[in-house]
């Protein structure tokens, strides 16, 4: 018989490809593969094509933890949206089971939240799911960046590399935004928020 539990599509927004890796903007792919390798899992091409997946459970080890389908869209940030509904589609996940890990300008650096729904506040990979979806009502895993220094022009904040002060202390808060959607899928978001939103 076929598994009927419940299952989460936890998105990692992002741009593809070796010239994007490092960027601020790119956050998303780096906390899903944090929990790609919690799962002992690696991404693989959906045979949709549009993305690449990794299913399996998360939560404590030995427990059977939630179904968690993790994504990252093979297409540019601004055009996640179609892969993703696309997704929610295949594996049967409603709208409020969908987890969407992104930078966040408004949060300081080293800081995240975590909510339900809400608007994209400019950030094209939010606006591209809402569109394809129909609604905002999905999870945000919002890893704060911090606003750029200066006059320097927010698309190319997001577009750089974290400074080499950021990189010491990024992996902790990679680390820390993976815990957060573990506890969102195992624990649910009250509980979540009470706890990661610093």
């Amino acid at each position: 018989m076929a598994d009927s539990t419940p299952v989460w599509l936890v998105v990692g927004l992002g741009n593809p490809g070796p010239t994007y890796a490092g960027h601020r903007h790119n956050v998303g792919y780096l906390v899903v593969d944090e929990l790609a390798r919690r799962m002992g899992a690696s991404f693989r091409a959906h045979k949709s094509g549009r993305a690449d997946v990794v299913e399996g459970r998360l939560g404590t080890p030995g427990t059977p933890g939630p179904r968690v389908v993790l994504m990252k869209a093979r297409c540019y940030m601004n055009e996640s949206g179609g892969p993703v509904k696309q997704l929610a589609g295949f594996y049967k996940v409603p709208p409020e089971r969908v987890v969407a890990i992104h930078d966040e300008l408004d949060i300081p650096f080293d800081t995240m939240r975590v909510k339900l729904g809400g608007g994209d506040n400019g950030h094209n990979g939010l606006r591209s799911m809402r569109s394809s979806l129909g609604t905002g009502d999905f999870h945000r895993v919002r890893v704060g960046i911090g606003r750029p220094p200066g006059r320097q022009d927010v698309s190319d904040f997001v577009l750089s590399n974290y400074s080499s002060v950021e990189r010491k202390v990024l992996p902790f808060g990679i680390d820390k935004a993976a815990d957060a959607v573990e506890s969102l899928v195992t624990e649910g978001l009250e509980r979540t928020q009470q706890q990661f939103n610093s």
